[in-house]
């Protein structure tokens, strides 16, 4: 599918592609760039790629793919780099949680051509763990991966990032880009943040450490998408900054609702609102799942 694949950010996410397109035959070469020299040289140990750059120019020279994997706040001085020595038929993707944020990015540093062949992406899939040792082939298999193409995108190009994604095992889907950040906001953003917020709440207790040790599965569950990284996920509310808040305003009036029925010992009311949420989730879930498999948080 490709001669050459050039990934900017060599961590889980953009190691993980090139292991997934290597194990199935779609690329011939795969050069990475890192900010760090270690990073670099822990993806070409692992396979990931199969030499590293010491430059953007130098991991782009010949590619016909660069993959942006990087945190959505360094996208800037990235893409500004790229747009002085992108190759004239090299196709340009990403994975930024949000999209919003990127594509404005690139329409300030891109120029008209190169704008046209970047199609914006979010992979929905991911693990606590990052870097190139968390990086796996089969992270993308049976996961979605959301398309938000914009209008300058040729048709074609477009399906060529979505064949690349369907290679590796992903449900394609195409939102558009405001839509996608509204829509993660509530499934994604808030969820994080709420995890958080909940973790660093119950560390500021004088008892953490029996809260902590006697914690049942549901609690580690919820929790668990607290180890994410932290400066990943700071850029991430700060450029989606506005739907976050309103889901964070949304759900915090439910929050207070739920005090409220505590407060005035409200049984019937609790027990109804609990009965209604679960309703919702029973028959909402099985609806997505039957089609779609279980899908994880990126």
């Amino acid at each position: 599918m490709f001669r050459r694949v050039a990934l900017i950010g060599t961590g889980l996410i953009g190691g993980s592609l090139a292991l997934a397109l290597r194990e199935r035959g779609e690329v011939g070469e795969v050069v990475g760039y890192a900010r760090r020299l270690e990073t670099r040289l822990a993806a070409e140990r692992r396979g990931l790629i199969d030499r590293p750059a010491d430059s953007i120019a130098e991991a782009v020279e010949g590619a016909d793919l660069v993959f942006l994997a990087t945190p959505v706040k360094a996208m800037d001085a990235v893409l500004g780099e790229l747009a002085g020595v992108l190759p004239d038929d090299a196709l340009i993707t990403d994975g930024g949680s949000v999209k919003g944020a990127v594509v404005e990015r690139a329409r300030a540093q891109l120029s008209a051509e190169q704008l046209a062949r970047f199609v914006p992406g979010h992979p929905i899939a991911g693990r606590e763990r990052s870097g190139p040792e968390a990086a796996t082939a089969e992270l993308y298999r049976g996961h979605r991966v959301i398309l938000t193409p914009i209008e300058e995108n040729r048709a074609e190009d477009v399906a060529r990032i979505e064949a690349m994604w369907q290679a590796t095992g992903a449900r394609v889907e195409r939102l558009d880009v405001a839509h996608h950040d509204h829509v993660l906001a509530a499934t994604s953003h808030l969820p994080h943040a709420a995890a958080f917020a909940m973790v660093s709440s119950l560390a500021r207790l004088a008892e953490r450490y029996e809260v902590f040790r006697y914690a049942a599965g549901g609690f580690r569950d919820f929790t668990r998408i607290a180890s994410s990284d932290p400066v990943m996920w700071r850029d991430i509310c700060l450029d989606n900054r506005d739907e976050i808040l309103q889901m964070l305003d949304h759900y915090r009036a439910e929050l207070d609702g739920l005090h409220d029925m505590l407060a005035s010992a409200d049984g019937e009311a609790i027990e109804r609102y609990f009965a209604e949420a679960k309703a919702v989730r029973d028959a909402l879930y099985p609806v997505v799942e039957a089609g779609d498999g279980e899908q994880d948080d990126g």
